[in-house]
């Protein structure tokens, strides 16, 4: 029996408004514990940011992060799945497109993201991704 997206995927999103600066960004990832946050205005998503393009596309290139907006380093380019689509589906879309993070979109608006780590905890808990996406992080 196939599996779901909407099954695996993570569904406690933490969203933010373009206009938010990068440092406000890198604060709530920390105080959430998390590596990627959803770029959205209203209930429309507009982009993805993680960890990553913070520092490669904000404070890389230089100027006040206070000042820089978390649009101009989130990725505008996304590649999304709905809730129930087949997780091979969202696996296709990581491999093709060479990403880790795929949202997941229903009627137009994000519900959940599902990652490369949580497919590995669903159907390789021993492998080393798996056993690492499990464990809690350390305080």
């Amino acid at each position: 029996m196939a599996q779901h997206v909407r099954d695996i995927m993570t569904s406690q999103l933490v969203t933010v408004e373009p206009q938010t600066s990068v440092t406000a960004v890198a604060q709530k990832m920390r105080d959430e514990d998390i590596g990627v946050v959803l770029v959205t205005e209203g209930d429309e998503l507009r982009g993805l940011v993680s960890d990553r393009d913070l520092v490669v596309r904000a404070l890389a290139e230089g100027g006040d992060p206070d000042e820089r907006t978390v649009a101009s380093a989130c990725s505008g380019d996304l590649f999304t799945v709905t809730p129930d689509e087949e997780v091979d589906q969202a696996v296709r879309l990581m491999r093709e497109h060479a990403v880790r993070r795929v949202p997941v979109i229903d009627h137009g608006h994000p519900v959940g993201i599902v990652s490369i780590g949580d497919i590995a905890i669903e159907r390789e808990p021993e492998s080393a991704l798996g056993d690492i996406s499990a464990a809690k992080p350390n305080e």
